[in-house]
C-alpha cells in the first residue's frame, strides 16, 4: 500500500493511497474538512468527511503527473514505469505548480 499527505497551499488537506487491491481512496483529513469545509482541491471532490474510491488514479491527481518530455526524464531519473501513476505522483508531485502538492508517506516497516 503506498500513500501520500495531500497539501492544499499549506494546509494538510487530506491523504490518497493506493490499496494493495490496485484501488485508489482520497479522504479529507477532518481537520481540514472542520476549518477549511468550502476549500476543495478539485470541483469533483468536494470537502467531505467520506472516502472517495476509484478503481484508477482521479483524474484530477492523475494530471499533476508531467506530460512529454518532462514525463520521460522524471520516468528515466526515477526508473518509474509511465503507467504506475501513484510511483510518478508521489515522486514528481511534491513541489508542484498551484495550489496543490502530494508528498510520499513512508510506513514504520518499509
Amino acid at each position: 500500500m503506498r500513500k501520500g499527505k495531500v497539501f492544499y497551499k499549506d494546509f494538510v488537506a487530506g491523504i490518497i493511497i493506493e490499496t494493495d487491491d490496485g484501488e485508489y481512496v482520497f479522504q479529507y483529513d477532518d481537520r481540514y474538512v472542520n476549518d477549511h469545509p468550502d476549500d476543495f482541491i478539485t470541483f469533483t471532490m468536494p470537502v467531505t468527511t467520506k472516502p472517495y474510491t476509484e478503481k484508477r488514479l482521479f483524474p484530477f491527481f492523475d494530471g499533476l503527473i508531467p506530460e512529454g518530455w518532462l514525463l520521460e526524464i522524471a520516468s528515466e531519473n526515477w526508473k518509474i514505469n509511465k503507467n504506475d501513476r501513484m510511483g510518478l505522483l508521489l515522486a514528481c508531485c511534491q513541489n508542484c505548480i498551484g495550489a496543490v502538492s502530494v508528498k510520499p508517506m513512508i510506513e514504520e516497516n518499509e
